[in-house]
């Protein structure tokens, strides 16, 4: 469970296996949280996990993208970054019609 709260996590369902010591466990995991899951979670198992990922729904990101420091600001100026443009939250005005 800390390997997934740690990356936003959330479980939704565990089950046991019958006749194994296998537990069975969902959960959802947003997608930019998900790379490099696979070896931390074999980390933190001593690599006895056998993950598999599923895409399964799409859902909003919790917060305010222009609260200083959020989580969601944070991912809107690392995709900024990536796509080479400003890396700051654009002014509202920049988007007014200068006619």
């Amino acid at each position: 469970y800390n390997c997934m709260n740690l990356r936003r996590g959330c479980v939704f369902e565990e089950n046991q296996r019958e006749g194994t010591p296998l537990v069975q466990v969902k959960a959802h995991l947003p997608v930019s949280e998900s790379f490099g899951f696979v070896a931390a979670l074999r980390q933190a198992t001593s690599g006895q996990a056998f993950p598999q990922c599923v895409f399964d729904h799409w859902d909003n990101m919790q917060g305010d993208c222009l609260s200083a420091g959020s989580k969601m600001q944070e991912l809107i100026l690392n995709i900024r970054k990536r796509k080479n443009l400003k890396v700051e939250m654009p002014a509202l005005g920049d988007y007014n019609d200068k006619l």
